[in-house]
């Protein structure tokens, strides 16, 4: 199945899976087949997710170990690293000021006459998981294996980082067992190939069992919310391309179209571990260094998701707004500093953007009960999100890749 075929089955799936999902949502009824159905459809979704977590901790392992030891020096590793995280830092700033902005232009929360839930109604959220102590402590693995095998990704860079920076100063001594790894990437990659092919099945899986549960009528309820933050996301895929393209000038386009496929993938899917494989190859592809990607790009899915981190900012006012609750110029910009600093512990976390955004509310005095008004269409949004945090991951590899003189022409 080629790459184009495969993008073509993807965009089929999601469509039939909204007609499929219309379809069940309306005979279904109170009979509870609805939710009978979604049970038993959401398994091809949760094969092809695992298929994928399965192939994520090997490949994250092997290729940055491997692009780490043939760095070179610990200078060259330390260069690397502060370009990608200034990068990630600015990157963050805009996704959350764009946030902020988009918000404050649309009022997607005011007049919306929404029945309020009570402000001592639970969100069912774990806020305790979200502090600097134990996201600090959660960065170092006590075991290799024990991250690997819950796909711990910020830990299996850290292991990694230190593995590379060994093998690197044994040099030859290390160099066949390094191509024996670099073989272990390839054979990943070559998995991937074979699991991608279900991935249609598991796209029209998670779109119908979506609608099929909700309904359109729960987008039609939210739809000047839903709107409003698709079109934030649309200004932020601009923003993002425009200044990437400041620096891999007209490129920047054909790499956008190299990773339709990923993007795709992540948006239906709403989870951007599914696409981690196929973007690394897609980068690869358009000519980044192998070293360079399997370092920028793992990091990357722990301290640079921009579309989860316009919606920490989008989110939290909106609710201030349905609330009716009026937040200051200065206020909104502390809030925008402590979401620069909340977000990045959000690695590992479940519901993460959830998680931080009832975190920050509670640190402003609004209600953390206001979390249950998107509770019902955060799927449909968090597909924005996951397709955001692939193109910014992306755009940042290609990007540093191209600083350090590792992109092919």
């Amino acid at each position: 199945m080629t790459s184009n075929n495969l993008t073509k089955f993807i965009v089929g799936a999601m469509v039939l899976g909204i007609l499929t999902g219309i379809g069940i949502h309306s005979i279904s009824g109170d009979s509870g087949f609805a939710t009978e159905y979604v049970t038993y459809i959401s398994i091809l979704t949760d094969v092809f997710l695992r298929l994928i977590k399965m192939i994520i901790a090997p490949l994250v392992f092997s290729t940055l170990a491997v692009g780490i030891a043939r760095m070179g020096d610990a200078s060259t590793i330390g260069r690397v690293g502060l370009k990608t995280f200034s990068w990630f830092i600015s990157m963050s700033l805009i996704s959350l000021l764009l946030g902020l902005v988009m918000v404050n232009l649309l009022q997607p929360g005011s007049g919306l006459n929404l029945t309020l839930p009570e402000l001592t109604a639970s969100t069912g959220l774990n806020k305790n998981s979200l502090n600097l102590v134990d996201f600090v402590r959660h960065i170092f693995p006590t075991s290799i294996l024990d991250a690997m095998s819950k796909n711990e990704i910020l830990q299996i860079v850290v292991f990694s980082v230190f593995f590379g920076v060994a093998a690197a100063g044994m040099g030859s001594r290390a160099e066949e067992f390094l191509r024996n790894l670099d073989m272990l990437s390839h054979i990943m990659l070559k998995i991937t190939t074979a699991v991608m092919k279900f991935a249609p099945f598991a796209v029209f899986a998670a779109v119908s069992a979506a609608i099929a549960q909700n309904g359109l009528g729960i987008l039609m309820t939210y739809g000047k919310f839903m709107l409003s933050f698709y079109a934030a996301i649309l200004m932020l895929w601009l923003v993002i391309i425009l200044i990437s393209s400041v620096v891999l000038k007209k490129r920047v386009f054909h790499l956008v179209s190299l990773l339709r496929q990923p993007i795709l993938l992540a948006f239906s899917t709403a989870s951007s571990e599914a696409a981690y494989p196929k973007t690394l190859e897609q980068l690869e592809r358009f000519g980044c260094s192998n070293k360079i990607a399997s370092f920028v790009l793992p990091v990357g899915y722990s301290f640079n998701l921009d579309g989860s981190m316009m919606y920490c900012t989008f989110a939290a006012l909106f609710i201030a707004q349905v609330y009716g609750i009026e937040m200051s110029i200065a206020q909104q910009l502390l809030m925008l500093l402590v979401l620069m600093i909340t977000s990045k512990g959000i690695a590992g976390v479940p519901r993460a953007s959830l998680v931080v955004i009832a975190a920050t509310l509670s640190q402003f005095n609004l209600p953390e009960a206001g979390i249950l008004l998107i509770l019902g269409v955060d799927h449909f949004l968090d597909m924005a999100r996951s397709a955001t945090n692939v193109l910014g991951n992306a755009l940042a590899t290609a990007v540093v890749s191209k600083w350090e003189g590792e992109l092919k022409t």
